[in-house]
C-alpha cells in the first residue's frame, strides 16, 4: 500500500523510515514550507510585552527556532523569562523547547483542542495574556477560544506557510506511477496542509480510492465539509498525535491487520 508523508522536508525523515518499515512504499510530498517574516519593530514591541506574558504557545518546532533567535536579536534573555509557563503543541515541539531547558506542557492530542485541554488552560482562573508563536494564519480557533474566555492574546507571527513549489512539479508524476486501483493513505496534518492538497487535486484531477488519516476531531469535519471538492472514494481516520506509531495502529486497524 502507498503512504504520501506530507510533513515538511525537515520532519519527514523519521515517519518515511518507521512507514517503510512497516510495509508501506512512501512518497514525500510535503504540503508546506515554513519561512520567516523578518524581525520587525512590531515583534520587537511583543518581545518587550513578554514581562506582562504568563504563558507562551509554541506551535511547532521551527516557532521554537525563530522564536528564541529573535529573542536574541530582541535583546532579552531566557532566564527573564522564568515566571512564563510554556505550552507546546507536540512532542517534537516540546523536544525543541528542551534544547533550550524549558519544560513544557504537552497535550494528548496534538492540536488546539487539545492544548484548550490542558488543564493550564482549561482549569486557570487568572490568566491574563498569553503569547502565541505561530504561522501566519495558525491556531486562529484557539486564540479566538481564549479571547471569548477574556484572555490578552501576544500575536507573534513568526514565519508564513506555503506549498512549496516542486510538489506543484512531483504530484502529476506521482499520480503516474500509482495504480489505479491502488488505496492511496495520506497524512493531513492541517488546515492549511488540506487547502494545499485540494489546490494540488484540482490542478490533477484523479477518480481513485484515497484514505485521509487527519490529526484531531475538527480537522476531520473540516474534510468532512469539503470531501465534495475532491474526485474519487474517500475514507477518514483520525489520529490522536502524528507519531509513526500511532499511523500504523490506524492504518492496521483500518485494514483489520491484527
Amino acid at each position: 500500500m502507498r503512504f504520501i508523508n506530507t510533513r515538511p522536508k525537515d520532519r519527514a525523515d523519521r515517519l518515511t523510515q518507521a512507514m517503510q518499515g512497516a510495509g508501506y512504499e512512501v512518497e514525500c510530498l510535503p504540503l508546506l514550507e515554513l519561512i520567516a517574516e523578518p524581525f520587525s519593530e512590531a515583534l520587537q514591541q511583543l518581545y518587550q510585552q513578554l514581562d506582562q506574558v504568563q504563558v507562551i504557545v509554541a506551535v511547532s518546532p521551527t516557532a521554537v527556532d525563530i522564536g528564541m533567535r529573535y529573542l536574541d536579536l530582541a535583546g532579552i534573555a531566557l532566564h527573564q523569562l522564568t515566571h512564563i509557563r510554556w505550552i507546546a503543541v507536540g512532542q517534537a515541539t516540546a523536544k525543541a523547547l528542551a534544547q533550550f531547558g524549558i519544560q513544557s506542557d504537552v497535550p494528548a492530542v496534538e492540536s488546539s483542542e487539545g492544548m484548550l485541554d490542558l488543564p493550564l488552560l482549561k482549569q486557570q482562573k487568572n490568566l491574563q495574556k498569553i503569547a502565541f508563536w505561530r504561522g501566519l494564519g495558525g491556531r486562529q480557533f484557539m486564540m479566538q477560544q481564549l479571547q471569548q474566555k477574556g484572555v490578552t492574546i501576544a500575536n507573534f507571527v513568526l514565519y508564513r506557510r506555503q506549498c512549496p513549489q516542486e510538489s506543484f512539479i512531483k504530484f502529476p508524476q506521482l499520480l503516474e506511477r500509482m495504480k489505479s486501483d491502488q488505496p492511496v493513505a495520506v497524512l493531513i496534518s492541517s488546515e492549511a496542509s488540506w487547502q494545499n492538497w485540494l489546490q494540488l487535486c484540482a490542478q490533477n484531477p484523479c477518480k481513485r480510492t484515497w484514505i485521509y488519516l487527519v490529526l484531531g476531531e475538527r480537522l476531520m469535519t473540516i474534510l468532512n465539509q469539503t470531501q465534495h471538492d475532491l474526485e474519487g472514494a474517500i475514507n477518514i481516520i483520525q489520529l490522536e498525535n502524528l507519531s509513526a506509531s500511532e499511523i500504523i495502529q490506524r492504518m492496521s486497524n483500518w485494514r483489520g491487520v491484527v
